[in-house]
């Protein structure tokens, strides 16, 4: 089995609040990973003394810790769990009704040589690739069928569409949330490799369009998650005119896992 993971922040003066880590039981014959986007909020009032590396971590740390100790947990019930957990550190001291309370986006895999089964809440991506080659996209959709305007701004995107019915969900404090995530299962012989990928990382295919995500998992096989990291930089510096880039940020937290079966 081959597995590696990269990361990286947007810019080297803020922390990167990225998380991902991978799970590998003492009897060898499963695994899992785990890979979080935090959020990061606006400037201003968000009703928490805590940041969101902190909130990444913790929320994290459940995860992997539940994913590898509770094999009869589903991922939706460990998502749901890990959520209250991580809640429950920070109540006594943090407004977690607030929309901007710290959140993040969620890939959780977990394999037996049964079957490997996936969640994944808003926008990081999960990749799967068949014995022949072939690769499946494992995505949660909801902020790509949202009309335009409705994330015109943070505010907006705030009070219409996050965390609502009819806009798109990220782990943040309700553990309901959990009912929300695009989950699903594959028998282990038709998975040969997994990549999980967050926005920042993404970009070599969605944004800058330099090959599909068959091509985006062979760059990971051939050069591994900092190739394609750096592949992505390279692109973001080269983008002068914003071309590509358009409103968003220059650099963003970029973390890939790749995992050979």
């Amino acid at each position: 089995m081959r597995i590696e993971l990269a990361t990286g922040p947007g810019v080297p003066e803020r922390p990167n609040e990225d998380w991902a880590a991978t799970v590998l039981p003492a009897s060898g014959r499963g695994g899992g990973l785990v890979l979080l986007d935090g959020v990061t909020p606006p400037k201003g009032d968000d009703g928490c003394v805590h940041s969101v590396p902190w909130f990444t971590a913790r929320l994290g740390g459940a995860l992997v810790e539940l994913s590898g100790s509770r094999r009869d947990l589903t991922l939706r019930e460990i998502l749901a769990e890990s959520i209250r957990r991580t809640a429950d550190t920070h109540r006594p001291l943090c407004d977690l009704s607030h929309v901007r309370t710290p959140q993040a986006t969620v890939v959780l895999v977990r394999w037996d040589t049964e079957e490997v089964e996936h969640l994944v809440l808003s926008d990081s991506v999960l990749l799967f690739e068949s014995p022949d080659g072939g690769v499946r996209a494992l995505l949660d959709d909801r902020i790509d069928r949202l009309p335009p305007d409705s994330l015109a701004s943070e505010a907006i995107a705030d009070a219409r569409v996050r965390n609502k019915e009819g806009g798109f969900f990220t782990a943040a404090a309700d553990p309901a949330v959990a009912a929300r995530a695009v989950t699903g299962r594959t028998p282990r012989a038709e998975v040969r490799a997994i990549a999980a990928l967050t926005d920042g990382a993404s970009r070599w295919t969605e944004m800058f369009g330099e090959g599909d995500w068959t091509a985006c998992l062979g760059v990971l096989r051939k050069e591994g998650p900092q190739g394609l990291i750096d592949r992505v930089r390279a692109l973001e510096d080269a983008d002068t005119d914003r071309t590509h880039l358009r409103r968003s940020k220059t650099h963003d937290d970029a973390t890939a896992v790749y995992a050979e079966l």
